[in-house]
């Protein structure tokens, strides 16, 4: 019999394939530098200049970020724009998330249709945000909307109004619609938690006696906080950078009387131009808000991580 010896991989051969590795995410890193880190880096260098028009003038330090807090009517409108975010998140924790749990919940309990309810909840992440946005404008439209003809229809005329035209209902009736369009990805996300809940110890409450709503708070609520943990952050994140279903519904201006204004709508305004921005300062201010959302969004999320990270799940 004939042995085959092959030659053992040399030094430099191992050393090549090692360093080959490397080399395969710098394609990666190339797109995420033009398309992320290159316009943070320009936006925070923006924001420390003055601008005429397009035209980048000289040096002024923070003057922007003055501007932007202590000069009217920027730093009402910042303020106002700052609220609705606020509202935005808070509603869509309490809204959005707290019917995904639920949801998500009952499909656990695999009752009769289960898949079929995960692709109905989630069909409409499917959708594109300005054809849904487009979409509920028709159904919410006060003559002819969808909403307000079963209104009608159901005898409840009281209760028909114009939803996007009063400032009272406006951002309201837009975060309700946008909650609609994330629920499918919370119900998946908590849904997921649950599936990765050890059975063995929901069957051990269960012979200690707990059942209902003691089994929910003592065992599920606390092995789901993780994957609450994941939806607060996600949900805190997208509600400080809400603009495309308010653009799509409202426009830039963020009508009525700027009650649906959002930070990154007021930004787009800012740095696209308005009745409100001067067009001396409008790229520079733009810039200086786009900074400070940017930090607001990673130091409140980093504080979030860091102090929700030490409370581990005893299992």
């Amino acid at each position: 019999m004939v042995k085959i010896i092959t030659a053992a991989p040399t030094k430099k051969k191992k050393t090549w394939a090692k360093w080959t590795i490397h080399l395969f995410p710098i394609p990666a890193l190339i797109i995420y530098g033009m398309f992320v880190l290159y316009p943070i880096l320009a936006a925070l260098s923006y924001s420390f200049f003055e601008w005429k028009g397009m035209t980048r003038g000289d040096f002024i330090g923070f003057r922007n970020f003055v501007t932007l807090f202590t000069t009217e009517p920027y730093g009402s409108m910042f303020w106002n724009a700052f609220n609705h975010n606020v509202l935005y998140f808070v509603l869509q924790m309490i809204v959005m998330n707290g019917l995904a749990f639920f949801l998500a919940f009952i499909i656990y309990q695999k009752i009769k249709g289960a898949e079929f309810f995960k692709a109905a909840f989630f069909l409409p992440r499917l959708l594109s945000v300005i054809v849904v946005g487009f979409l509920w404008k028709l159904i919410l439209n006060p003559n002819f909307g969808t909403l307000n003809v079963i209104l009608g229809k159901i005898g409840l005329e009281g209760l028909q109004k114009a939803w996007l035209g009063d400032p009272n209902t406006a951002l309201i009736a837009i975060i309700l619609v946008n909650c609609w369009f994330g629920l499918g990805f919370g119900v998946l996300i908590f849904l997921a938690g649950f599936q990765g809940i050890p059975h063995e110890l929901i069957e051990a409450a269960k012979l200690d006696g707990a059942k209902g709503f003691t089994l929910l708070r003592t065992i599920y609520l606390p092995l789901m906080i993780p994957s609450i943990m994941i939806m607060g952050v996600l949900t805190f994140i997208q509600s400080f950078e809400a603009f495309e279903l308010v653009y799509a519904m409202q426009g830039s201006m963020g009508e009525p009387y700027y009650s649906t204004d959002t930070l990154a709508v007021f930004f787009y305004r800012l740095a696209f131009g308005s009745s409100t921005a001067s067009g001396a300062t409008a790229i520079g201010l733009g810039s200086a808000l786009a900074t400070v959302l940017f930090f607001f969004i990673l130091i409140c999320t980093t504080v979030f991580l860091r102090f929700t990270s030490k409370k581990d799940v005893q299992m």
